[in-house]
């Protein structure tokens, strides 16, 4: 088992989390508003401040380090690429969905607001690099430019 590079996980962890908290803004503002005002209204609660906005936002960019770091955590078992992505994507989604799915099941809020709520973990998977693949790929690009150069050399006879 290699290191995880902690850098790159932060890296594609706030990548992650940038893009999570774009499609949230979309989600809440354009797709879900008038639905969570009223079950916000039905629970006697006021609407949402700039401090619990700002508490989300940064919640937000934190699940998007951890998931990038389970990526990271999973990858020496299923290999990089799309599908430890969309393994991690699940997984995480799975275990961050348990208290909407309890809300949901209590009739808090309808199942149509909980089917929206999907975690995007895949956009930060492309910048985690472990120092393995980059070694991998350096020594790649070395065989292939000794390999051009001989191809490109005149042939003595």
């Amino acid at each position: 088992m290699g290191k995880i590079n902690v850098a790159r996980v932060i890296l594609g962890g706030l990548l992650a989390g940038l893009v999570m908290n774009i499609s949230e803004y979309v989600l809440n503002i354009y797709v879900i508003a008038e639905e969570s005002e009223a079950i916000m209204q039905r629970l006697g609660l006021p609407p949402l401040g700039n401090h619990q906005i700002g508490i989300f936002v940064a919640m937000t960019f934190v699940l998007g380090i951890v998931a990038i770091f389970v990526y990271a955590a999973m990858r020496p078992r299923f290999g990089a690429g799309v599908k430890t992505a969309v393994i991690t994507a699940v997984a995480f989604w799975l275990l961050t969905s348990v208290g909407g799915f309890a809300d949901m099941i209590l009739g808090i809020i309808p199942a149509n607001m909980f089917g929206l709520t999907a975690v995007d973990a895949r956009r930060g998977r492309g910048r985690y690099r472990d120092r393995r693949v980059a070694v991998s790929r350096e020594r790649l690009s070395r065989t292939r430019h000794r390999h051009e150069q001989a191809l490109n050399q005149p042939k003595s006879t």
